[in-house]
């Protein structure tokens, strides 16, 4: 014996709701499909992220070539043992430690970043993040060789 109700009647009991709404020799379509928006209203949803910005936090450890941030336009700036791509990435090139600063920035106003990026601000003091990567401390197993 089952729980579930037969077919008859759930059919049944769709007659009886439908009979007072609807005349009986009227027959009733269900959707066959769920209501939705078209393929082609969906925007800019099919677009494929970036995923640019900080890719290390503020005191998580590196290995060199590692990814610090990525970016379009100078947010943020290289500081010690940190590269520079020409795309604007931010990489160690180092093992370390990653600090991350606010710094009054000295900017090379020859630069053609600095200059789209900063233009009308020459007389301005700028304060900007900089990623620094302080190297591990090295081993201490050095043997005299010689004395000068």
């Amino acid at each position: 014996m089952s729980f579930l109700p037969s077919l008859k009647t759930i059919t049944g009991s769709y007659q009886r709701i439908l009979g007072s709404i609807v005349p009986q020799n009227v027959s009733v379509r269900f959707a066959s499909k769920k209501a939705g928006t078209s393929t082609r209203n969906q925007g800019k949803g099919n677009a494929k992220p970036k995923h640019r910005g900080w890719k290390r936090q503020d005191g998580s450890t590196v290995t060199s070539g590692t990814l610090l941030a990525l970016q379009r336009t100078p947010r943020f700036h290289p500081g010690l043992n940190v590269g520079f791509g020409r795309n604007g990435t931010l990489w160690a090139m180092q093992s370390g430690k990653v600090v991350i600063t606010c710094e009054k920035t000295d900017l090379n106003w020859n630069h053609s970043w600095v200059q789209k990026a900063y233009a009308g601000r020459e007389g301005q003091t700028i304060y900007k993040k900089y990623f620094n990567v302080i190297p591990q401390k090295q081993h201490q197993n050095f043997r005299l060789v010689e004395e000068v």
